[in-house]
């Protein structure tokens, strides 16, 4: 019995002519750094919990170690505030006043220390009339509220859409993000159009969220268990033939937070995250306490290998290939290629919990690798090489519970055309070509 996932490449046009595009050329990458969110939610409470409040205090403290403890070395860069950092009123000319008690030194001041140790700094707000959290969002203020985050030297904003009606966003967004671009300062723009667009039973536009955003939330919150991940790679995998036609160099899908080193993850489950974030061009946005996170989940995100693959210059979504009994099987295409083939990362997943190691053994070309030349093979967490495998090698990955083998395959040129590659063959494409993968070649140790 075989099962087959025919792989879909969906074209989307997007006018070269709009009047309210972004065109701010950034996020060529999915954006890196630490956001604060996911583990430090809204805590207001400076006073009994200063350690731990969202305040100016936290944010210096984060940059400081994103930087001592090599996270800016990999490649994280920003660093995010999130909601409740704002007075409850404006100022009496409008403008947005950050909490005085919390944020002392205000946010130009805090994005200058950002600045000051090579790092990059990202805001928050919302399009409603409040955000989330019941703090002022932007609606009515747009055109004030995109000049005075350039005038506080912001380099990312997002967008949130509490208190909003999800009809509004589709002009609303764009014409946020055309009031960003014309301050003349670069800022990425994140959103959550599409999400709330789902939310209230729309279909979004995304020919339309692709030119005006930089990165978008297509599903829910994360939260900090092995069930909200699940729920994320289930969204993205059962929705990928919609999904993945949007993402590219400077607009990508959001799973949200990485939410390794907190509390609801195991050391297995925080590897899945980390590779499959990886396989799905993710943001890798960091929430999580630095100060007290240990060795082995710093080391989860400080996987060079793994980095590389999120970052891979082409910007190809991966997708998943294989689903049954537990285990599933996700690939993208990266770089290098040779002539019309691509080299790939490869997650081996496993979904079951029942106490043991899956085996799993497939040949390259049941996962539609087919190069002649071969391909160079290793796996990215244990840092060990296959050497250069043909199409027909047979790799075997022994996957824990809940946990994941990552591995690369990189495209070798081509030196003897064996007999049975010298048929003709339509050139290889990542997204029109029908990857197979025989039930019978998986085996439950």
């Amino acid at each position: 019995m075989s099962l087959k996932a025919s792989v879909v490449i969906v074209s989307v046009v997007i006018a070269a002519t709009a009047v309210l595009a972004l065109e701010n050329g950034l996020a060529r990458t999915p954006p890196m750094g630490w956001l604060a969110w996911e583990r430090f939610r809204c805590n207001t409470d400076c006073k009994n919990d200063p350690d731990n409040c969202i305040s100016e205090k936290l944010f210096r403290t984060m940059a400081d170690l994103v930087v001592s403890e090599g996270y800016a070395d990999v490649g994280y860069e920003y660093i995010n505030v999130d909601d409740c950092w704002l007075e409850k009123e404006r100022s009496f000319s409008g403008q947005l006043v950050a909490d005085r008690q919390r944020f002392p030194s205000g946010m130009r001041a805090l994005a200058d220390y950002v600045h000051s140790k090579g790092l990059k700094f990202g805001i928050y707000e919302d399009f409603g009339n409040y955000t989330c959290a019941g703090y002022p969002g932007v609606l009515g203020y747009l055109q004030l509220d995109a000049q005075t985050f350039a005038e506080w030297d912001v380099d990312y904003v997002k967008l949130d859409g509490c208190y909003a009606h999800p009809s509004e966003m589709d002009r609303g967004y764009p014409e946020f993000g055309y009031h960003l671009n014309r301050t003349g300062r670069p800022m990425i723009y994140s959103c959550s159009w599409p999400v709330y667009q789902i939310y209230a039973g729309m279909q979004p536009n995304f020919s339309s969220i692709i030119e005006h955003c930089n990165l978008w939330r297509n599903y829910d919150d994360i939260q900090d268990s092995w069930k909200s991940l699940e729920t994320i790679f289930d969204y993205y995998g059962d929705n990928q033939d919609v999904i993945i036609p949007n993402a590219g160099p400077g607009h990508w899908n959001d799973p949200d937070m990485l939410i390794i080193g907190n509390f609801g993850l195991s050391y297995e489950q925080s590897k899945t995250q980390m590779a499959l974030w990886a396989i799905l061009a993710a943001p890798l946005l960091m929430s999580v306490d630095l100060r007290t996170i240990r060795p082995e989940y710093k080391a989860i995100l400080q996987n060079k290998k793994i980095i590389a693959v999120d970052q891979d210059p082409l910007g190809i979504q991966g997708r998943r290939i294989y689903k049954h009994s537990g285990i599933e099987i996700w690939a993208r295409p990266i770089t290098p290629t040779f002539q019309n083939y691509y080299s790939y990362g490869l997650a081996f997943v496993n979904r079951r919990v029942d106490g043991t190691p899956s085996d799993i053994a497939v040949t390259l070309q049941e996962l539609g690798l087919y190069n002649p030349g071969g391909y160079a093979v290793e796996d990215l967490y244990e840092d060990v090489s296959y050497g250069v495998l043909t199409p027909q090698t047979k790799i075997k990955v022994k996957v824990n519970p809940s946990g994941v083998v990552i591995l690369r395959a990189d495209v070798r040129p081509t030196r003897a055309l064996a007999q049975q590659f010298l048929e003709a063959r339509t050139p290889y494409d990542p997204y029109q070509q029908v990857f197979q993968v025989r039930r019978s070649s998986f085996q439950k140790k």
